[in-house]
């Protein structure tokens, strides 16, 4: 069962309120502005928590720490097949929505990745299938695209 306290409510609010994908520490300082005395364990320990009730999903770009983010209902996912589970073999870049024993309520989408400020936002929309792109034989069972570039407000000169 899953305990509400503020500092859990301090932690969603502010991934909600962020609409990206946030590591521990930047996620610690939005949710320190709810509750002051809020430390970096106990936000470790509150998305722990959240990510077994599958309210937060973790968000892997290679080479780079976890971020998380609210994980979204499947009714709002794209199309993309009937299965999410692992594709070893033809991965474009890797995040972890779906590890063995993840929520199957977890929507599949991709990211966008802005190169100048280093933030992480999701993109709720699929190409579709990438069967076509695996080789011969292959089997793709999940696919995750993480798109790279500048965001709006890198582009537009304003600061991040």
């Amino acid at each position: 069962m899953e305990r509400h306290t503020k500092q859990r409510q301090a932690v969603l609010d502010a991934l909600a309120r962020s609409g990206q994908a946030l590591s521990p520490p930047d996620l610690l300082a939005r949710a320190r502005a709810s509750v002051p005395s809020l430390n970096l364990s106990t936000v470790y320990r509150q998305i722990k928590g959240l990510q077994d009730a599958g309210r937060v999903v973790r968000v892997e770009l290679p080479g780079q720490p976890a971020r998380f983010e609210i994980a979204v209902p499947n009714e709002a996912a794209a199309p993309d097949g009937p299965s999410h589970g692992t594709e070893a073999n033809t991965t474009v870049a890797a995040h972890a929505h779906h590890p063995p024993g993840a929520a199957a309520h977890e929507a599949h989408h991709h990211h966008f990745h802005c190169v100048q400020c280093d933030r992480v936002y999701p993109i709720h929309a699929c190409p579709g299938s990438m069967g076509d792109l695996a080789p011969p034989g292959f089997e793709v069972q999940h696919h995750d695209l993480t798109l790279r570039g500048r965001c709006a407000t890198c582009v537009g000169g304003a600061p991040a």
